[in-house]
């Protein structure tokens, strides 16, 4: 892996060894992500994507987002932005996998459209070129965590999550509607970055706005997750993502 990857990679199990230790629920989250990094810094290497570079920078900015807000929250819980909030406030009871599916909501739909404005500037988007060559590699991101899924399903059980008859029979549905998930989030993510695109072109109040409503939505998204219950069936008919409203 590069060493910006190798230092995210290390960040992160310095973290995840403290929420072990502590028995702290935000390890299963982490844990997962961290496994996930790690995959994605080998697909670097294997020259899965277009543009190396520009892919490394995007994961290291875009794990931060999620990282900064697990920082926040050990120190404060009211601190971190709400989708977060939401997420670490879930019942330490849930079960691992509901852990990480809160985890993914929040950070695929908050965090997500703001780092891909981050590192796709102005120019990147007035280039169709350049814009059409991210978009490949942020829809190639879906081969790396697809490629994950029953990995991190025997992770989990690993872990602790117990399987009734129900899950098991159940367990391929609910891989194919994770991979159906994963697609439909992303194009919703990409649409939610050309509106925030256009709001940092009108100025940084109106980019405040949008961050704001993209806030509300993803913690509101979450909060409806914790209601538990066959979620990732029910994400399959009712969808992941969310989509900001008309500027």
């Amino acid at each position: 892996m590069t060493a910006p990857v190798d230092e995210l990679v290390a960040r992160m199990q310095r973290l995840l060894d403290g929420l072990e230790a502590a028995g702290d629920p935000a390890r299963f989250f982490l844990g997962t992500y961290l496994r996930t990094t790690q995959a994605v810094g080998a697909a670097i290497d294997d020259g899965l994507f277009e543009d190396a570079g520009w892919v490394t920078d995007w994961d290291v900015d875009f794990a931060g987002c999620y990282l900064d807000a697990l920082e926040a929250h050990r120190r404060d819980p009211a601190s971190p932005p709400a989708p977060w909030r939401e997420a670490f406030g879930a019942d330490p009871a849930t079960r691992p996998e509901g852990h990480v599916l809160l985890g993914m909501n929040a950070h695929i739909n908050f965090d997500l459209p703001q780092s891909l404005v981050r590192v796709i500037g102005p120019a990147d988007f007035a280039d169709p070129a350049v814009l059409a060559a991210r978009a490949r590699d942020h829809e190639r991101i879906d081969e790396v965590l697809a490629a994950r899924v029953a990995s991190e399903d025997r992770a989990l059980q690993a872990a602790g999550s117990r399987r009734t008859v129900v899950d098991r029979v159940m367990a391929g549905a609910n891989r194919r509607a994770a991979r159906v998930l994963l697609r439909e989030s992303r194009r919703k993510v990409w649409a939610n970055t050309a509106a925030l695109h256009a709001a940092r072109t009108a100025g940084p109040d109106a980019y405040a706005r949008r961050v704001a409503q993209l806030e509300s939505e993803a913690a509101a998204r979450v909060a409806d997750l914790r209601r538990g219950g066959p979620v990732l069936l029910r994400l399959a008919v009712r969808g992941f993502g969310v989509v900001l409203p008309p500027a």
